[in-house]
């Protein structure tokens, strides 16, 4: 194996140990080659989204977007360790979603259940005296807005293979039937009830203190080695550049720079590129033939 291949494995495998926890790699041989039928194809839309590395991209800018709505984010700042056990967060929702997109469908629903299960326990008050609780179908509705909006902006932006018009949908049309076996009502199921579901949220979402810590967490205070923060910081200008206008001016960022220049795109695609090239040298285990 020459040098560079020695590096991109090493590279690839300590990258997915980072994202996939300790047990990443047991999680990743079930999901991929466990035998059984899939609810998605392995050429489907969702598949080639939640499978490019613009994720890395795509799932800041979900965090971003969903602390935005300040009963949603009560919930994280009490229940979700995220400060705590950020990795542990991390490597639990890529799992999750791993599983509800490769695994099959036995274990898929499996995966489900146990966040059904975890999500009927978390109920609290928000700092303005609101009751909150994780299972409500409207915040899980907001919840899968901001991820899928995020995912697919992310991939049209800096995944491998761009979707088109129609494919656009057709993920946005997957995506919704998990959310609903997860609880959510009425999840967007193409690009125009997104637009939607936007406008529908809009009166809802606002800054706030705990918002403020997520952004500073996330863009300015990052749990990172300094030697990786530098390559991290592309991927969360990139996340940042892609938001809307309106999510920008209520997200305080650690830097001047506002709007989405050339400068930040091109960051993006340099971040998502080393991703991609790293992981390519650890790939997953081939699904078997049915």
């Amino acid at each position: 194996m020459s040098p560079v291949e020695t590096l991109r494995r090493t590279s690839g495998r300590a990258l997915f140990a980072r994202v996939g926890g300790p047990d990443g790699h047991e999680e990743r041989e079930r999901i991929h080659a466990t035998a059984g039928p899939r609810q998605f194809a392995q050429d489907s839309e969702i598949a080639r989204v939640h499978g490019d590395a613009s994720m890395f991209v795509g799932g800041v800018r979900a965090l971003l977007l969903q602390s935005l709505h300040p009963l949603a984010m009560a919930a994280v700042a009490a229940h979700s360790g995220y400060r705590g056990d950020p990795w542990g967060r991390l490597a639990r929702t890529s799992t999750f979603l791993a599983a509800t997109t490769f695994g099959t469908v036995e274990y898929a629903r499996q995966s489900i259940d146990v966040v059904r299960t975890v999500h009927a326990r978390v109920r609290g008050t928000a700092p303005d005296g609101r009751a909150y609780a994780a299972d409500d179908p409207w915040l899980l509705r907001w919840v899968h807005l901001a991820e899928v909006d995020s995912f697919l902006t992310a991939h049209q932006r800096f995944g491998l293979r761009p979707l088109d018009a129609a494919g656009c949908d057709a993920y946005l049309a997957q995506a919704a039937d998990v959310a609903l076996r997860l609880g959510a009502v009425d999840p967007p199921r193409s690009r125009a009830e997104v637009r939607i579901a936007w406008q529908e949220f809009g009166p809802e979402l606002g800054a706030t203190q705990e918002s403020d810590d997520v952004a500073r967490f996330l863009l300015a205070e990052p749990p990172l080695p300094r030697a990786a923060r530098g390559p991290y910081a592309l991927l969360g200008a990139a996340a940042y550049g892609s938001l809307p206008r309106w999510a920008q001016r209520e997200i305080t960022a650690p830097w001047p720079v506002r709007g989405d220049p050339t400068v930040v795109r091109v960051g993006g695609h340099v971040a998502t590129r080393a991703i991609r090239w790293a992981l390519a040298g650890d790939p997953p285990p081939a699904r078997p033939v049915d």
